[in-house]
């Protein structure tokens, strides 16, 4: 059976990944006959669903990502298998089983369906994959940024990365990390902490982080742009020593700090793992080191009040007058997290109009409500 990546750009990172170890496999833009892989976060499910229950094609449907890894009865519902959680010694070794016609029960890190009965059968857990294993693309055929760590150990009730990629860290070699770089002239990252390289997550190793970027630094004719987009850091992390280490060495006159709440009952209820305080520190050593701040919120968690919803408007004034921007997020319940059923709250009127007020101003960009999108202009 041939094999098919269902290509869209926001599965392109996880598909880059992917393609170099399933060299045979072509990339499509609709369901074909064959070995169909599908990538998808909650948000592409309902249209993914869709697509796959109205493909009317002679398919095995795979699914992987973090949705399907979150909810895969659901999931099931329209694919053959899941692949839970990581995928690089997973999905290979499923699409060989299923064009062996083998035993799905022999490949651990799958999800399945039982044909005589329909139960759903989760093969043994699959340990985590060592990242140096495993190559960041096929220079060849599709590109992403340079994955330099795996892991979080804070876990956050909204987010699935701990528990998609386990709460101990993992972190590509600088040797490997190297050998990825020289497809690039512009260098970026995926991290879900750029500071935290070489770390634990939870006390930096600055002098990590500089051997990285000073070895990357050495390259000829490269940009480097460390802890911005598509990587964020964390509040805690951005100190005098680090900041400098991104003035020294990287391109970037911004960080993509996540701060997510002005509430510090807020911030402890969601179990972050830093205070408002904190955040206030990050800032303010961002400006000074003539460092913009980026700074992502997140509006609508479950127990958030109106005057945690004040307290974090309140910060988001202040950031703003500062010089920094700000990037609202509307919470999305995720399967597989803590919240996966919470029901997200109300955002004020009060606040919702402020909001609003910086936005049209430019400051703001992102959700801050279920269906309302802005988005800075380019002037």
């Amino acid at each position: 059976m041939n094999v098919h990546f269902r290509y869209s750009k926001k599965n392109s990172y996880s598909f880059a990944v992917l393609s170099p170890l399933l060299p045979e496999a072509g990339f499509v833009d609709r369901p074909v006959d064959g070995i169909m892989l599908y990538s998808f976060t909650t948000r592409q499910a309902a249209k993914v669903f869709m697509e796959v229950k109205n493909a009317g094609t002679d398919s095995v449907f795979i699914a992987g990502g973090p949705h399907p890894s979150g909810a895969p009865e659901e999931t099931l519902e329209y694919f053959d298998y899941v692949v839970i959680g990581e995928g690089e010694e997973t999905l290979p070794e499923l699409v060989k089983m299923v064009q062996e016609k083998g035993d799905p029960e022999k490949v651990p890190g799958i999800a399945y369906r039982e044909a005589e009965t329909g139960k759903v059968v989760m093969t043994a857990k699959r340990p985590y994959a060592n990242l140096d294993s495993y190559p960041c693309f096929d220079p060849h055929k599709l590109r992403a940024p340079i994955e330099i760590s795996r892991g979080c150990p804070w876990g956050c009730k909204y987010c699935q990365t701990p528990r998609l990629f386990g709460r101990e860290v993992r972190h590509r070699s600088i040797d490997s990390i190297m050998k990825n770089a020289r497809y690039y002239d512009d260098l970026r990252f995926i991290a879900s902490n750029a500071l935290g390289y070489g770390s634990d997550g939870i006390h930096p190793r600055f002098d990590k982080v500089e051997k990285l970027l000073s070895a990357l630094h050495k390259l000829p004719d490269k940009k480097i742009f460390f802890g911005t987009f598509p990587s964020e850091v964390r509040p805690e992390f951005v100190t005098d020593e680090s900041v400098e280490l991104v003035r020294k060495y990287c391109a970037n006159d911004s960080l993509s700090v996540g701060v997510q709440s002005g509430s510090d009952r807020i911030l402890k209820e969601i179990r972050r793992g830093h205070t408002v305080g904190d955040s206030i520190s990050a800032v303010e050593c961002c400006l000074e080191h003539e460092i913009v701040p980026a700074v992502d919120f997140i509006f609508g968690l479950p127990t958030e009040t109106e005057e945690d919803q004040e307290k974090s408007l309140n910060l988001v004034r202040w950031i703003c007058k500062k010089g920094g921007t700000v990037r609202a997020h509307y919470l999305t319940p995720l399967p597989g997290t803590p919240y996966a059923s919470a029901v997200p709250s109300e955002v004020s009127d009060q606040v919702r109009r402020e909001l609003g007020k910086l936005a049209l101003g430019g400051k703001l960009t992102g959700y801050w409500e279920k269906h309302r999108k802005f988005e800075k202009k380019p002037s």
